[in-house]
């Protein structure tokens, strides 16, 4: 077992689209120097890879043209779909960092608790330290502002941030329910030292 200070060598940052995961992972990972996985990288080359026919799990949107023909609720039925049909593929990225010696953040919309907890059960048989924590903002206007900083020329998207605020509220549950910790994200300023301390 691992006995520098440092609390993780794997870290995995979840939460829904636009709380401010890839900031919060740039942020830890300067201060681990630790290598950034961004999943939603992963998630497209496999969408890339497969088709609907082959892989219908991984492209439940893609039948889907005009997202806000289906509302909120069947599109966050659709997002917590394909977050369980990746959980393999979530531990395979974690399988794969365990197998490198360097601290590693993994962070991405798709990373669920369920395929957390896995992960944290074989890190452990490789005497590694991995931990999870997942980044909570359940105010859909938050989110669109958010939105609107990242992506100026798409406009407003409220229902997608509606959407991601109810994912986050999903997420908040099921991490809590598998005894994972979920730090807000507001107020923002806060957030970096508030997050070091859910890890340490």
């Amino acid at each position: 077992m691992r006995t520098d200070h440092h609390p993780w060598d794997i870290l995995l940052i979840g939460g829904a689209s636009g709380v401010g995961k890839s900031t919060a992972a740039a942020h830890l990972a300067a201060a681990r120097g630790a290598f950034t996985v961004e999943f939603d990288d992963v998630v497209a080359a496999l969408q890339s890879a497969t088709t609907p026919a082959t892989h219908p799990a991984l492209h439940h949107f893609a039948a889907h043209p005009d997202p806000e023909e289906l509302g909120a609720d069947r599109l966050l039925e659709l997002q917590i779909a394909t977050a369980h049909a990746l959980d393999d593929a979530a531990l395979g990225v974690v399988r794969n960092r365990l197998s490198v010696d360097v601290p590693a953040i993994v962070e991405g919309d798709y990373l669920t608790p369920r395929a957390a907890q896995r992960a944290a059960t074989e890190a452990t048989a490789h005497h590694r330290r991995l931990r999870t924590v997942f980044l909570h903002e359940g105010d859909p206007a938050r989110i669109g502002a958010n939105y609107a900083r990242r992506e100026p020329d798409h406009g407003p998207q409220p229902l997608r941030a509606q959407v991601s605020a109810d994912y986050s509220h999903w997420l908040a549950i099921q991490a809590r329910a598998h005894h994972l910790p979920v730090v807000d994200c507001h107020p923002y300023d806060t957030l970096p030292h508030r997050l070091a301390a859910a890890l340490t």
